[in-house]
């Protein structure tokens, strides 16, 4: 049985958007040219994969069965059709985490290895996801606080130590370092909402700190004067962010235990573009040389244990 790939992607994206109007958007095509092509599909496949009715679209068994291996289909043809077209074509990588400014580490990478890359920004580790999953990205950098789905595979490149940044007014802003535990009775600034942030998330649970405020994520300056409007607040930076001068702020190292900030590369789990082995082996290079991937569970705090192998890192 020969399967039109046209008519592949168009379930593909129906059924990832699970709205026909959303679906034939993305393709540039046609609501109508969208449902003709879906059903010229079921009537090869012989099996109904999509239902429309008064609660939307939804996947049949049959469809729900199709999706995966349709997904790896339509992977393997874009693989080939690159291999022939897109020699020279840079490498798409999308980062997040913004805040924690990803670039330090990607652009270090990037540059010994002069690596030609095209760069997104994902507004999130699921919006990073779906871009992946819709090839509209190569890989993508930041953390990755949840399991990948099936198709995709992450690698942890980078633990990065981080530290407490306070108002200089806090109790604790001229200390020569900061057990996290000492930071109970402040308030956790975060930029977003907490259960949002999963990092600062498990660290205000694993260390009972109850209190906290929020604002939004407009940049680091924004985050330092916000931080900087209660002497009692507090927040977490990794250590080797370069801070802009800020006369109310003071930056203090995480000590019994020190958290780390684990970074990784995602990508699709069939590969790619033919610059994502280059890229992945100056991960492996720096992170060696830099010795990123050292962690002593004795004196550093991980929101969850992590593997350094490839294919099987523990999300964090």
């Amino acid at each position: 049985m020969d399967l039109d790939l046209a008519q592949v992607r168009a379930f593909v994206r129906a059924a990832d958007e699970l709205h026909f109007g959303h679906a034939a958007e993305e393709l540039s095509i046609s609501q109508q040219a969208l449902s003709k092509r879906i059903a010229r599909l079921e009537s090869t496949l012989g099996r109904r994969l999509l239902d429309r009715g008064g609660q939307g679209v939804r996947l049949t068994e049959a469809g729900h069965r199709f999706l995966e291996p349709a997904r790896q289909a339509l992977a393997a043809a874009d693989l080939a059709v690159a291999a022939v077209l897109d020699t020279h074509r840079p490498l798409r990588i999308d980062v997040w985490g913004h805040l924690y400014a990803p670039m330090r580490t990607l652009a270090q990478v990037a540059a010994g290895e002069s690596l030609r890359l095209e760069l997104g920004h994902g507004r999130d580790l699921p919006s990073v996801i779906t871009a992946l999953l819709h090839g509209d990205i190569d890989a993508a950098f930041g953390r990755v606080h949840a399991p990948p789905p099936t198709g995709l595979t992450h690698r942890l490149v980078r633990l990065e130590p981080v530290d407490a940044i306070l108002h200089a007014d806090h109790p604790l802003a001229n200390a020569p370092a900061i057990r996290p535990a000492q930071l109970r009775d402040s308030v956790l600034w975060t930029p977003g909402a907490l259960h949002r942030l999963n990092f600062l998330h498990r660290f205000a649970m694993a260390f009972g700190i109850h209190q906290h405020a929020e604002g939004a994520n407009l940049g680091l300056d924004h985050f330092l004067d916000d931080l900087a409007a209660d002497p009692h607040r507090f927040s977490l930076l990794p250590a080797d962010i370069p801070l802009p001068p800020h006369p109310a702020i003071r930056s203090v190292p995480l000590i019994d235990p020190t958290p780390l900030y684990a970074w990784s590369l995602l990508w699709r789990g069939n590969g790619g573009h033919s610059l994502l082995d280059t890229l992945t082996s100056a991960f492996v290079t720096e992170a060696e040389h830099n010795r990123w991937l050292e962690h002593d569970p004795t004196r550093d705090w991980l929101p969850e244990r992590h593997s350094t192998d490839a294919s099987t890192s523990t999300a964090s």
